[in-house]
């Protein structure tokens, strides 16, 4: 039985949209929301930092890349999440 790419993708994108969720609830349980425009971009900044770290030390495909991938999708999230003034309020 051959395996549709499509499906794969998909599937891949599920469980990398699930990853992103589980950063950002982990992120708002320790953390709280973010106080400011500036605490939110400092914080995006920083988590692109060190994914631009292991990319200057060519691991850019590694695991530790990909959880700061992830953690700069996740930041990028609840940047809109904590300072939007616009979409769902609960």
């Amino acid at each position: 039985m051959a395996v549709d790419a499509q499906t794969v993708s998909r599937d891949r994108v599920t469980w990398l949209l699930g990853c992103v969720e589980n950063e950002l609830e982990r992120a708002l349980t320790k953390f709280g929301t973010f106080n400011s425009q500036h605490e939110g971009k400092a914080v995006i900044e920083e988590e692109l930092d060190e994914l631009w770290e292991h990319v200057k030390a060519n691991t850019g495909q590694g695991t530790k890349a990909m959880e700061e991938a992830i953690q700069v999708a996740a930041m990028a999230l609840r940047y809109v999440h904590d300072l939007a003034e616009w979409g769902p309020t609960s």
